[in-house]
């Protein structure tokens, strides 16, 4: 079974490509979806394992909405209030918090030295 995670844009999705394996399929809504954009998404990943992660801000979670309806089945990653949503958010953090959602295995922890992140403290 193909993992398909949605994000809301390409920006988000450049992001998440620097911190995942090719294996993992990124979607993006560009913004919030019409009901021919959500038909299609639908379709695309209707066996596919779904992950959503939007921006913690009214358009995210408005459009987070919109998917829980589409993939009631579909597990939720949030980044922090305070980030500039997916996009802003360091890549130690969204490491972390693709693990706790369960891809640890598709994951590729950015190399900093300089980083004090430990993996026991997601």
């Amino acid at each position: 079974m193909r993992i398909s995670i949605i994000v809301e844009g390409k920006n988000d999705r450049s992001k998440l490509q620097q911190v995942l394996d090719n294996e993992i399929h990124i979607v993006c809504t560009f913004g919030t979806p019409g009901n021919k954009q959500l038909q299609s998404i639908a379709y695309e990943l209707r066996h596919d394992e779904v992950f959503i992660f939007t921006d913690n801000d009214s358009s995210g979670r408005r459009i987070r909405g919109l998917l829980r309806e589409l993939f009631p089945d579909a597990t939720h990653i949030y980044t922090k209030r305070g980030y500039k949503g997916v996009e802003g958010t360091p890549l130690d953090y969204l490491a972390g918090q693709l693990e706790k959602a369960g891809l640890e295995e598709f994951v590729i922890f950015p190399a900093n030295p300089a980083s004090s992140w430990h993996k026991d403290e997601f």
